[in-house]
């Protein structure tokens, strides 16, 4: 899939971000460096009191945020932890360029969509065989880590979508948040007023989209391995009715999830599905009194299933496997309960702990919303794996022919199916 998703709240949501950037040909580039280089991370002369860390901290505030985690647990163990930080897009390709010369860190951070493709390569150490505590641990956030069946990325914290709402404007119109889509129609009607509409969403043409379109689509029972089978239609039915009857801009088939926000932030929109990694700026203005609900579903008393996103650290294999014993150490403290709720608390991301996820939504109450989301998400590559990104490209496909009025929703999604199955 994709990619990955600015400024301090959001890059630091990044580090669970789903949407934005993608790396460009990534399952060819491994294909390409696997065979000669094995993923192996054995440096040739390891600093024994080091462990290094390749993740996407750019950011001085989330790299220093990161660096405090780090340090209170690799004192413990008498190592210090070194972060070599790049921008999301270039983890990838950083990662062969260090393998190539046989200097790839003792954890490469990943965004979780990501992980199959490294997976598939056979150059990362399944996480118990690392010694990590896989327990404890929520299915969607084992599932985000996971390849095949074994696990080998662990998630601090994970994101989903939620319904965000302009409090005032829904008292207003005396409106309670939509619970099911038929709610959700009515109340972006009857919200749409003057320069305001009633709902917001992002249907570009790339990951932001298909992000946002998954819950509506997997929520109608759509199937990724089976885009065609008839229940996807509905959601794309239901973002057609939005644009078509005003409730909805025709823009939303060029706004990236950030400009959504803006959007909402103006008061041009009553409601929009977002993440958290918008609160930064949603908590830094003052303009829109805002709340989170979760997302509208087809059928009063059905579960919303939203993609869960985040980045996932893994331990890259070792001819040391002292090392990645050690990895492996740093990785269990930097999960436990109290590690996972701080971490998550600073970066409005629900932690991947039962108990702190739980702890989480009772200390977070205005973002309780996300953490009961994120127990019924699921991971973009769960059922497709490596093949998400022919997939994620065939949805943005569907849906964007669908807004711009040149198809139906059936034919957009058998089309969507063809090109998934050609690009196998």
């Amino acid at each position: 899939m994709p990619s990955i998703a600015g400024r301090v709240g959001e890059r630091a949501a990044r580090a669970t971000r789903p949407g934005g950037v993608r790396v460009p040909a990534l399952a060819a580039i491994l294909a390409c460096a696997t065979a000669a280089l094995g993923l192996t991370g054995c440096a040739a002369q390891p600093d024994p009191g080091t462990v290094t860390v390749l993740n996407s901290a750019t950011d001085t505030a989330e790299h220093a945020a990161n660096q405090r985690f780090f340090d209170r647990c690799g004192k413990p163990l008498g190592v210090k932890v070194e972060q070599i930080s790049v921008p999301a897009d270039q983890v990838a390709s950083k990662a062969l360029r260090m393998a190539s010369s046989h200097s790839l860190t003792d954890i490469l951070e990943l965004d979780g969509s990501e992980l199959p493709q490294f997976a598939e390569t056979g150059g990362l150490r399944p996480l118990k065989a690392a010694g990590v505590d896989t327990s404890g641990f929520s299915a969607s956030a084992t599932s985000l880590g996971s390849y095949d069946g074994v696990q080998y990325g662990i998630a601090r914290s994970v994101n989903s979508l939620a319904l965000i709402y302009n409090t005032k404007l829904l008292q207003a119109a005396g409106i309670t948040p939509p619970r099911t889509w038929a709610e959700l129609v009515e109340a972006a009607k009857k919200l749409t007023k003057g320069d305001t509409y009633g709902m917001a969403f992002s249907a570009s043409p790339n990951a932001d989209g298909v992000y946002q379109f998954l819950p509506f689509f997997w929520s109608a029972g759509g199937d990724e391995a089976k885009l065609d089978n008839g229940k996807g239609e509905p959601a794309l039915q239901l973002w057609k009715d939005l644009v078509a009857d005003g409730s909805a801009s025709k823009s939303v088939v060029n706004w990236n999830q950030q400009d959504v926000n803006d959007q909402f932030v103006a008061g041009r929109a009553a409601m929009m599905i977002n993440g958290p990694w918008q609160v930064p700026v949603l908590s830094a203005q003052k303009k829109v009194d805002w709340a989170v609900a979760s997302i509208p579903v087809p059928e009063a008393g059905k579960a919303a299933v939203p993609p869960i996103g985040g980045t996932v650290m893994t331990v890259p294999k070792n001819d040391d496997r002292a090392r990645e014993k050690r990895a492996g150490k740093l990785l269990d403290c930097l999960n436990s309960e109290q590690n996972q709720l701080q971490w998550g608390e600073s970066v409005n991301n629900v932690p991947t702990r039962a108990a702190a996820a739980q702890a989480y939504a009772t200390q977070n109450p205005k973002l309780a919303p996300f953490a009961q989301l994120v127990t019924t998400a699921r991971s973009r590559t769960a059922e497709v794996g490596t093949r998400w990104p022919v997939v994620g490209d065939a949805l943005a496909g569907a849906f964007q022919s669908v807004l711009t009025g040149r198809t139906s929703p059936e034919k957009a999604l058998h089309r969507a199916q063809q090109q998934a199955l050609a690009g196998k």
